[in-house]
């Protein structure tokens, strides 16, 4: 489990990879659930609330340009 600050450090390039990775890991993990192999029944939290936390780093990000550029306009 990652924490958000490590994410809040990632460039914004690295955090759409980790995103995506982690979009895929979360799917394997379903995969394996629904076919009765997953062993580790909370990696699937933990992955899903990484996942969360990346998102929320890009929404504050698009937030905070989209702040940026109606400042610079007025």
């Amino acid at each position: 489990m990652t924490k958000i600050i490590d994410y809040r450090e990632m460039t914004d390039e690295e955090l759409a990879s980790a995103l995506k990775d982690a979009g895929e890991s979360y799917f394997k993990l379903k995969m394996q659930q629904k076919l009765g192999q997953l062993e580790n029944l909370s990696r699937i939290r933990e992955v899903r609330r990484d996942i969360a936390r990346m998102q929320t780093v890009l929404t504050e990000r698009k937030q905070t340009a989209g702040a940026t550029q109606e400042t610079s306009n007025v």
